[in-house]
């Protein structure tokens, strides 16, 4: 996963060397974190990004139809897992770190907005938007809507949302490691309670939502009939 891709800047002399995008961290600094403009620091899973798909992700990824579209796909991870069960998939990230280490990785991605023209419109049968890439762009409802214009209004939508209680809100947030911060971005926190009326807005519905063992949810969304 990727989120946008972030130029660090140096605060002041001697704050030690400007960092690259987190996605192209390997080890994963663990002082990296994604912070918003609230003072918290926003739930997010570096050391994900790099390794392959979890047991639990194979697990979702098992009952999605093909052709599949993620949308801020990173390092490729998914497209990866999904390529090795004969899925065919595309990975979207708007990072030229993320997109370069995906393609190492031997995974089908391009670099673009994905508000942007892309291939296949309207011809997708699953759009993923795993690790919090509902909330790209601070806009749920406007991203929502795009994932069902991808998929035409006949596929379905899979987005890992928060726990239940989250609700959601619109931030701007930023990469950090120790004094140096990254430029600032709009994204949005979304939780299993909002990911309904926030469908319903993009002429979607809810058709399960679940928890997995390690607590992080998926709510798997279809065009309202």
């Amino acid at each position: 996963m990727t989120l946008l891709q972030a130029s660090y800047r140096r605060p002041h002399a001697g704050a030690g060397p400007t960092p690259t995008h987190p996605s192209s961290l390997r080890p994963i600094d663990a002082s990296v974190v994604l912070r918003a403009d609230t003072g918290e620091a926003l739930t997010l899973d570096l050391g994900r990004w790099h390794d392959p798909a979890t047991a639990e992700e194979q697990e979702v990824l098992a009952g999605v139809d093909g052709p599949v579209i993620d949308l801020g796909c990173g390092p490729g991870r998914l497209v990866v897992s999904l390529a090795s069960h004969r899925v065919p998939a595309l990975g979207i990230d708007s990072s030229a770190s993320a997109v370069g280490l995906a393609r190492k990785r031997g995974a089908t991605v391009l670099q673009r907005d994905l508000f942007e023209p892309l291939p296949g419109e309207g011809r997708w049968a699953t759009a993923l938007l795993f690790d919090g890439n509902v909330g790209i762009g601070g806009d749920p409802s406007r991203l929502l809507a795009r994932c069902r214009q991808l998929t035409g209004g006949r596929g379905q939508v899979v987005a890992e949302v928060g726990p239940p209680g989250t609700g959601w809100r619109c931030l701007t947030a930023w990469f950090e490691r120790d004094e140096l911060r990254g430029e600032p971005f709009k994204w949005a926190v979304v939780g299993a309670d909002a990911i309904g009326a926030l469908a319903g807005s993009a002429g979607l519905t809810v058709a399960t939502l679940r928890e997995m063992p390690s607590g992080r949810w998926f709510a798997h969304l279809e065009a309202a009939r």
